[in-house]
C-alpha cells in the first residue's frame, strides 16, 4: 500500500517506520526541515517497545511530491489537522482514504471542513509514549492498541483491510463499529495526564506519587468522563479513575506531549484536550472547574515560557 504520513513528529515517525518496514511505500511529509533531511540522509530511526530499526523511507515537507497515496494519515498535532487536511489534495485519488489520529476532540470535525466524510477514517492510539529523540529518531515506551473505526460507523472492508495493514507492521489493531465510544475513552486518558504532567512538571509516575498531582489529575477525568455521559457516551468503563490510573501504570515514564511541547517552548494542545472539557460541559450542564483551572495553569506558563514573556 502507498501510504503518507502527514505530520512525522513523535507518533507519526513511529507509524511511518513501522508500516514502511513491513514493505509499504510510506512518504514521511512533515514542515521540520532537519527531521526531513535527516531521513533522507540516514534513514528514519524508530526505537523502543518495538525494537530498533533504521529505515529507508521517502521524506519530504512538501504535499505535492509523494503523488496519489492508497492512505493518508494525519497525524499532526489537533492545531494542525484543518491545514493538514487542507494540503492534502494532491495525495489523494478517487478511492483514497484519509486516517486521522489524534489526541483530544473535533479532529473529525475539522478535517471534514475540507474533505469529503465518506472516505474518512478515526483512529485511537493508545500506550505508546512517543517522542523524539533527535531529528530522524523517535523513541517510544509502549505500544498498546491501534483503536480504527469509520466516521459513519460500521466494520465495513476497506476499514478492515487498513487493519490488516497495521496488523502486518507489527501494531496490536482492533477495528470497531462504533469509534467515537474510544475517542472518548482515550480523551479521559489524555485529559488526566496532559495538563497535570505540564502544569507539575513530571512523567505519569511522577503524577501517581505526588497526592496532591493526583487529585488534580484523577479530578480531570472525573470531570470529563461525567460529561461525556451526559453527553450520551456509552463507556466500557463506570469508574474513570481506576481507568486511568490503569492506563498510566502502563506507560509511568511517559512525558505527555504536552509537557514535551512545554519543554521544547512549542504551543501544546491544551485547548483540544483538557480545554474541551468546559465547553463540552456548558453543552450538556456539567460543570469542569478543575480542568478550567488546569487549562489557565498551561497557558500561564506557556506565556511565560516565550522569550518575550519571560521577565
Amino acid at each position: 500500500m502507498k501510504i503518507a504520513v502527514v505530520g512525522a513528529g513523535a507518533m507519526g515517525s513511529v507509524y511511518a517506520g513501522l508500516l514502511a518496514c513491513a514493505g509499504n511505500e510510506v512518504w514521511a511529509v512533515d514542515t521540520w526541515r532537519e527531521h526531513v533531511d535527516a531521513i533522507r540522509e540516514r534513514g528514519l530511526r524508530v526505537e523502543g517497545a518495538s525494537g530498533d530499526r533504521t529505515v529507508r523511507l521517502d521524506a519530504t515537507t512538501d504535499t505535492s511530491e509523494p503523488g496519489p497515496c492508497d492512505l493518508v494519515i494525519i497525524a499532526t498535532k489537533a492545531d494542525g489537522v484543518a491545514s493538514a487536511a487542507a494540503s492534502v489534495g494532491p495525495l489523494l485519488h478517487g478511492d483514497s482514504l484519509v486516517l486521522t489520529i489524534q489526541n483530544g476532540l473535533g479532529a473529525a470535525e475539522r478535517i471534514c471542513r475540507h474533505l469529503p466524510p465518506d472516505n474518512v477514517l478515526l483512529g485511537v492510539a493508545g500506550g505508546f509514549g512517543a517522542s523524539m529523540r533527535a531529528p530522524g529518531h523517535a523513541h517510544h515506551n509502549g505500544m498498546e492498541l491501534v483503536r480504527l473505526g469509520e466516521l459513519g460507523g460500521g466494520i465495513t472492508e476497506r476499514l478492515e483491510r487498513v487493519g490488516r495493514v497495521w496488523s502486518d507492521a507489527g501494531f496490536n489493531v482492533k477495528c470497531f463499529d462504533g469509534i467515537n465510544q474510544l475517542v472518548w475513552e482515550k480523551f479521559v486518558c489524555n485529559v488526566t495526564y496532559s495538563g497535570s504532567c505540564t502544569i507539575f512538571e513530571c512523567t505519569i509516575a511522577g503524577v501517581h506519587g505526588n497526592e496532591h498531582a493526583w487529585r488534580v489529575a484523577s479530578s480531570c477525568a472525573a470531570e470529563a468522563h461525567a460529561a461525556g455521559v451526559a453527553k450520551g457516551v456509552h463507556f466500557s468503563f463506570d469508574d474513570p479513575i481506576a481507568h486511568v490510573r490503569e492506563f498510566g501504570q502502563k506507560i509511568p515514564n511517559s512525558r505527555p506531549s504536552m509537557l514535551q511541547d512545554y519543554l521544547a517552548g512549542r504551543p501544546s494542545e491544551i485547548d483540544a484536550i483538557n480545554g474541551m472539557v468546559p465547553v463540552v460541559a456548558r453543552e450538556v450542564g456539567t460543570a469542569a472547574p478543575y480542568n478550567e483551572v488546569v487549562t489557565a495553569i498551561v497557558k500561564a506558563k506557556e506565556r511565560a515560557n516565550r522569550p518575550e514573556g519571560r521577565t
